[in-house]
């Protein structure tokens, strides 16, 4: 289904969120727009498809190491593979255009059971056209064959759409539309979407389904969806840490549903909090390095703005009864706990004392949830500092055997992946939690109240079809 320059304008616009026309949707909505898997079985042998896999990943020396996102696909392959489908998968390594899917080909293989290509040249980037020896790949290879194409990052197009505006989009369009239509001449005119970490505006994410015939979205994408993510959406502990200030807007997001009656904080986003608190309640707090305009290009930097912020919604969630745990004590950069962080200084951890009032305040969260509806949700999200840093673990180190204790209280416990899963992998057990997320960005996006780009336009491609399920 060919797409003109002038549609792919608008479908950009679309994806930015920019389309007067189009109805706002909430995540159960975009979920129930989307076809399944399942809706694809009609297919015939030899069906060409291209499947988004969630393919940034470094394989380790056998199967099970490094190699989770990938086994997270083994099931769609799978269904593909029994009916005979040509399944070319696609997607990045990294942020650098030099990184290269090679040992994941060849783990996908590994994986599968099954010899897997990978097409190194796939796409001119000149012209945006689909190479011939691409084109040849899929034309040449029989029913069930797996095929990989190389990273798509190393093209430039990739990733244009990362910074446009909506009024980028007329200019954008035509380089757009010319790759679009290509994948779906060439390679193949049915998508899979398998890639749950998948949450930037990638031009393979979001605008090669505007030429397709048939989306679906994988099997691991929609069980991710469908039960952990719309148990996170009940969550009422939050905990919450990272160097990021941004995260505060999805912070702000998660109170906003309602739902989340605790939260602990800790990282950047709790020294925005406390400082809020404190001028909230007439006094002050001193950040130190971390508000200093000479540091505005840091990454822990803590513009005045995100300080507002944070007052407004402490006011607000305080209003709404929601307890705020926030850090007492501090570890800073030469190893020494202090109460305060002050001029010149970065905290690095929580001290001891923060330990303990999280502690305390997850006996309160696991006193309520006896009491409260069920199932009790608890969502965590970041580690507690530098923890990479053995100087500065033990903030992080102490609290991973928390979210066993909540587990062992019958509370549905999920981690949003990233440094989290990282650090209940180096300091617990797996079953000491009911799930962890293999994708923390798509995770916040989603519970923050943000659009998920892949799941806006495998919508708009179910609508452009008319095989959304809700027709």
């Amino acid at each position: 289904m060919p797409i003109t320059t002038k549609a792919m304008a608008a479908w950009c616009r679309g994806l930015l969120g920019a389309d007067p026309s189009a109805a706002t949707l909430s995540l159960e909505q975009y979920l129930a727009a989307v076809p399944r898997l399942e809706s694809l079985a009609d297919m015939p042998r030899g069906t060409p498809v291209l499947v988004r896999g969630d393919v940034d990943a470094k394989p380790g020396e056998k199967v099970g190491d490094g190699d989770i996102r990938l086994r997270s696909m083994r099931e769609t392959l799978e269904f593909g593979r029994q009916r005979g489908w040509i399944q070319v998968i696609f997607g990045h390594i990294g942020r650098k255009p030099e990184g290269s899917l090679d040992k994941v080909a060849k783990r996908i293989g590994d994986i599968l059971g099954c010899q897997v290509t990978l097409v190194k040249d796939w796409l001119d980037p000149a012209t945006n056209t689909v190479t011939d020896a691409a084109a040849e790949a899929v034309k040449s290879a029989a029913p069930g064959d797996v095929i990989v194409l190389e990273n798509a990052r190393k093209y430039p197009i990739e990733q244009v759409l990362w910074k446009a505006k909506p009024a980028d989009c007329d200019k954008l369009a035509p380089s757009l539309a010319k790759l679009a239509n290509e994948m779906a001449e060439k390679i193949a005119k049915v998508y899979v979407s398998e890639a749950f970490s998948a949450g930037n505006l990638d031009a393979s994410t979001c605008v090669i389904p505007a030429t397709m015939d048939r989306v679906a979205l994988g099997d691991y994408v929609a069980e991710q969806f469908d039960g952990p993510l719309m148990d996170c959406l009940k969550t009422r502990l939050v905990i919450f840490s990272g160097l990021k200030i941004d995260k505060l807007d999805n912070l702000e997001a998660m109170i906003g549903r309602g739902t989340i009656r605790q939260v602990i904080a800790a990282g950047s986003v709790a020294t925005a909090l406390k400082k809020a608190a404190a001028r909230l309640d007439r006094g002050d707090f001193d950040l130190g390095m971390s508000e200093d305009p000479a540091n505005a290009a840091e990454p822990y930097y803590i513009p005045p703005e995100r300080i507002e912020q944070a007052k407004k919604l402490i006011a607000d969630a305080r209003a709404e009864g929601v307890e705020f745990t926030m850090p007492v004590d501090f570890v800073l950069g030469d190893g020494s706990i202090s109460d305060v962080i002050g001029p010149g200084n970065q905290q690095f951890d929580v001290g001891p004392k923060s330990s303990e009032a999280y502690a305390k305040a997850v006996a309160r969260f696991i006193a309520s949830a006896k009491k409260g509806p069920k199932p009790a949700v608890a969502f965590h999200n970041g580690v507690f500092g530098m923890f990479e840093d053995p100087r500065f673990e033990a903030g992080t180190k102490k609290f991973i055997p928390e979210l066993k204790r909540m587990t062992d209280a019958d509370i549905k416990v999920y981690i949003g992946g990233g440094e989290g899963g990282t650090a209940l992998e180096r300091y617990g057990k797996e079953d000491w939690v009911t799930g962890c997320f293999t994708a923390g960005g798509t995770v916040l996006k989603a519970l923050g109240g943000k659009d998920v780009p892949y799941l806006v336009a495998l919508a708009m491609a179910a609508e452009k079809t008319g095989s959304s399920p809700h027709k």
